[in-house]
């Protein structure tokens, strides 16, 4: 007998779903203080020590109210806003929970951060009826452990999963049927896009791409004269490609924190102590989950609201505070300037790597080991 190995099998249809916590800090503070339901909430820093704001309940929102916004001005937005400290453990406490919520449906889980994660459902549904009702299943179980609302958009790929799972919060559910991701993406702004921030949305408009559309139409040679290779990535999201599998494993790709000051300043000994502190705290996150970086980043916000980004390579990844912090310094110790003082301080370390995947190569790198 014979074995015809030639078959005409269709390709297995993949189907990621991205969940996302509603409005996280915020909801977590309205579960645990009911008298905080319907009301504005902010989760963030108090406005005289020029705190910002880290999340706002859909109620906050309806006034305007958006992360990163400056307290004093969310309060101008409403002044009857409910400001909360931010609770980090509890929230931490929560997203573990949740976190297991999802690896009891699949093992295929790479969480984003606290509140959001990918998951690869494709072994577990045969059609779009079984996708959406595995989504409907998860929700209804974060609602009942937690009494928390989450947001799920499935797709064949992890950008068109994140794109549908914010398009219908709070508690949504988007699926995007397999085959139709360029429609599904045609009409929506280009910022929805993966990779396209702030800035370069702006430099997209600019150009007449307002529409993901629009960028799926531009040639391959007119997105590298003008936005370099990366570009090309963007296009093919643009058209639905993504190939990028869910990462059960993933290292972290980056570790940061941040400080407004409660004064801008121009002082480098005021400075250096700021960075000194921000570097132990991004030094004792390494530690804790044994990984170490190879390259320092710098944020600064200047007091006419300038955003200043610097960055340096490390030869050898580290994970000290104190080579952090010094390289860091050096940074920013180029950019002080009496006429713009310093009101924000950012420091972010990237390309972290498992400090035990780095031993044989620091051995093989020093002498005598």
């Amino acid at each position: 007998m014979t074995l015809n190995k030639t078959t005409n099998t269709p390709p297995t249809t993949h189907y990621i779903a991205h969940a996302d916590l509603d409005a996280f800090f915020a909801s977590v503070e309205q579960i645990d203080n009911p008298s905080l339901q319907g009301k504005a909430v902010v989760v963030g820093g108090m406005p005289e020590s020029r705190g910002v704001v880290a999340a706002a309940s859909y109620e906050a929102r309806a006034f305007g109210i958006k992360s990163a916004m400056p307290m004093k001005t969310a309060l101008r937005y409403c002044p009857d806003l409910q400001v909360i400290p931010p609770r980090f453990e509890r929230y931490r406490e929560i997203s573990t929970e949740v976190l297991k919520l999802f690896k009891n449906i699949t093992p295929l889980v790479e969480p984003l951060s606290l509140d959001e994660a990918f998951l690869d459902i494709t072994e577990l549904v045969n059609s779009n009826e079984q996708a959406q009702a595995l989504a409907e299943r998860l929700r209804s179980e974060v609602r009942r452990h937690t009494g928390l609302t989450i947001s799920i958009g499935i797709g064949t790929s992890k950008s068109i999963a994140k794109i549908a799972s914010d398009l219908n919060k709070p508690n949504g559910l988007v699926l995007v049927l397999p085959g139709t991701e360029k429609a599904f993406l045609k009409d929506l702004p280009v910022a929805k896009l993966w990779g396209i921030g702030p800035k370069t949305s702006e430099k997209l408009i600019a150009k007449g791409i307002t529409k993901i559309g629009d960028l799926s139409e531009k040639t391959d040679k007119w997105l590298q004269s003008h936005f370099g290779n990366k570009a090309l990535i963007w296009k093919a999201f643009s058209t639905g490609k993504d190939a990028r599998p869910v990462e059960i494993n993933g290292v972290r790709k980056s570790i940061s924190a941040e400080t407004t000051l409660a004064q801008d300043s121009s002082d480098p000994e005021v400075i250096q102590d700021l960075v000194r502190k921000l570097s132990k705290r991004i030094s004792a996150s390494l530690h804790k989950h044994d990984l170490m970086a190879k390259t320092i980043k710098v944020k600064l916000r200047l007091s006419d609201f300038t955003n200043v980004n610097r960055q340096t390579t490390l030869d050898y990844p580290a994970n000290s505070d104190a080579i952090i912090g010094e390289l860091a310094f050096k940074l920013i110790h180029k950019e002080l300037r009496h006429e713009a003082p310093i009101r924000l301080v950012g420091i972010g370390v990237a390309l972290v790597t498992k400090d035990k995947d780095l031993q044989p190569q620091l051995q093989a790198r020093i002498p005598g080991l």
